[in-house]
């Protein structure tokens, strides 16, 4: 009487596994990055309209702070965030490729 018994997983099915392992980290990783710029994004972008009165009472180079953040300071920080996510994500790439490279 056969037995019906689980197979032994093969090479192929293991890279298959290291394979996805690898990708479900990556696509995690950048998923959090990028919900974590998002948000200093509103943040920035948002907050200072909306706080522009309270900001106002800070000073920065001479000029209230709400108004420097509407003249230069979100696009300063939106250069910021795109440098940031630029590295970053050649960070992560990098990670991505060395695991992928390191199957047996």
């Amino acid at each position: 009487m056969p037995t019906d018994s689980i197979p032994e997983p093969t090479s192929d099915t293991m890279a298959r596994a290291r394979l996805e392992h690898a990708r479900a980290i990556h696509w995690d990783r950048t998923r959090r990055m990028s919900l974590l710029l998002l948000a200093v994004w509103l943040v920035t972008g948002f907050g200072t309209v909306f706080f522009a009165r309270e900001l106002a009472r800070f000073e920065v180079f001479g000029w209230p702070l709400s108004f420097y953040m509407a003249a230069q300071g979100a696009a300063l920080v939106s250069l910021t965030i795109i440098a940031i996510y630029a590295w970053r994500m050649r960070r992560l790439d990098r990670d991505y490729h060395a695991a992928l490279e390191s199957r047996p």
